[in-house]
């Protein structure tokens, strides 16, 4: 079943079980998979949807952020209850040690000498492991390996 298609049925069934916390959720998420679809003008394909659900996390951690500095625990409550929501559709995370193999791997293939090749590197690292890893982490990781 393609990531579409379950969360279409996992739409349903939250809609059923009247849990209004994912129905929310996965309401938001296919409004936003349906926005960048038709500035497309075709259906997505998975890593596409990919990275709609990396976005919304991502605005989710950010607003995690600003209301855990307002001290408005309710609401970061809230914000991290559907975080949870949209990560369980997110493949697994790059290790530590998948990451440095990664980067490494896209140094050799790149012959990456200096911090002057580390935007190839970063872009083909994020490219190769679509929705898994964090552009920062991917960042600082390639910073540390080209430093040394």
């Amino acid at each position: 079943m393609n990531l579409t298609a379950r969360i279409d049925s996992d739409f349903l069934a939250a809609m059923r079980a009247r849990d209004e916390l994912v129905v929310g959720v996965l309401r938001m998420l296919k409004a936003a998979a349906k926005m960048r679809q038709v500035e497309l003008k075709r259906p997505l394909a998975d890593d596409e949807l990919f990275d709609v659900l990396a976005k919304q996390a991502k605005q989710r951690k950010e607003s995690i952020e600003q209301f855990a500095k307002a001290n408005r625990t309710d609401l970061v409550d809230k914000e991290e209850r559907e975080l949870a929501v949209l990560l369980a559709y997110m493949p697994t995370p790059l290790s530590d040690a998948e990451l440095a193999a990664a980067v490494d791997a896209a140094v050799a293939e790149l012959d990456a000498r200096s911090m002057k090749d580390m935007g190839r590197v970063v872009q083909a690292v994020l490219a190769a492991h679509k929705g898994r890893v964090e552009g920062k982490r991917v960042s600082d990781a390639v910073k540390a390996r080209l430093a040394s």
